[in-house]
């Protein structure tokens, strides 16, 4: 038996699906689907069952990707020891992020990270998904939490403080008695989403976006207020708060990677960099800016 069958089979079986191992991989579904037939021919057994609710896994398909966990397993730790046996700073650092820091205040620090070590090829992935870093679906991983995995190993950059946000204009109407106050649906993630309900658990949205910059656009368009990170509230000029950063809403800003990669050097200079460059910035993630100071 092959590896690269183990590997495709484990895809499979984690996905539940042909199509979401084949993305997983960046193959063709017809591919992951040909490779377990195949498998299942040369292993005389069934492996996956076809079900009304989907694909099932037979016993001798939970077997085998138990067997294939364990074979990955004990690759990516010699991959990672090897790794971090080298003093080279090279290779490639794959990093995962949530978008709207990505593509916005972390930017620059990526480009920073990215001239002084040239030869560290930087992989941006954006997803607010949880990622598995065991299996190394990345080798960094950025995220917003107060609980981060107990297997990783965490490193707390900043506090991110989140306030309820609405278009000058708008919070000037709602003050002046010439509007009612509105809410906007905010399902981006958990966190806004449940404060929203606790903020206005009797407002009715007429308008949901499932997106930060979604509900960063809506709300400069006066459609409403609703919660934003203060480090992206802040920095639109037609936008004010409407409610003040509450401490309970603090989320802790977290560099996650796996303890397998604890002695790899790329991962070790990207966590430097990373504490450095944002603790030059903490108080625009704090919401210690312009607004908290007129306020």
């Amino acid at each position: 038996m092959q590896w690269d069958d183990a590997r495709i089979f484990l895809a499979f079986a984690r996905e539940g699906s042909f199509s979401a191992a084949a993305k997983r991989l960046g193959v063709q579904h017809s591919t992951i689907s040909r490779r377990i037939h195949t498998l299942e021919n040369e292993l005389t057994t069934q492996l996956v069952e076809r079900r009304a609710q989907g694909y099932v896994l037979t016993e001798a398909g939970q077997d085998l990707k138990n067997s294939a966990a364990r074979m990955e397993r004990e690759l990516l730790s010699f991959e990672a020891v090897s790794a971090g046996q080298s003093n080279k700073i090279s290779g490639e650092l794959r990093i995962t992020a949530i978008a709207n820091m990505a593509s916005s205040v972390l930017m620059p620090l990526f480009a920073k990270f990215n001239a002084a070590y040239p030869n560290i090829n930087l992989s941006i992935e954006v997803t607010n998904d949880s990622v598995r870093l065991a299996e190394r679906d990345a080798d960094v991983a950025l995220r917003q939490t107060n609980s981060p995995g107990e297997t990783l190993i965490g490193t707390r950059l900043a506090t991110i403080a989140s306030a309820v946000y609405g278009s000058a204009d708008y919070c000037a109407s709602l003050a002046a008695g010439h509007t009612t106050e509105k809410w906007l649906g905010v399902d981006c993630c958990e966190h806004h989403r449940k404060w929203t309900r606790q903020a206005a658990p009797q407002l009715d949205p007429s308008f949901c976006v499932d997106d930060t910059s979604l509900t960063t656009a809506a709300l400069k368009e006066g459609l409403g207020v609703g919660y934003l990170p203060c480090f992206i509230g802040d920095s639109e000029p037609t936008l004010v708060r409407f409610r003040q950063p509450e401490k309970q809403h603090d989320l802790g800003l977290w560099l996650l990677y796996h303890r397998d990669l604890r002695g790899t050097k790329r991962v070790l200079l990207f966590r430097e960099h990373m504490q450095c460059e944002i603790n030059k910035i903490g108080a625009l993630f704090e919401g210690i800016g312009s607004q908290a100071a007129e306020l």
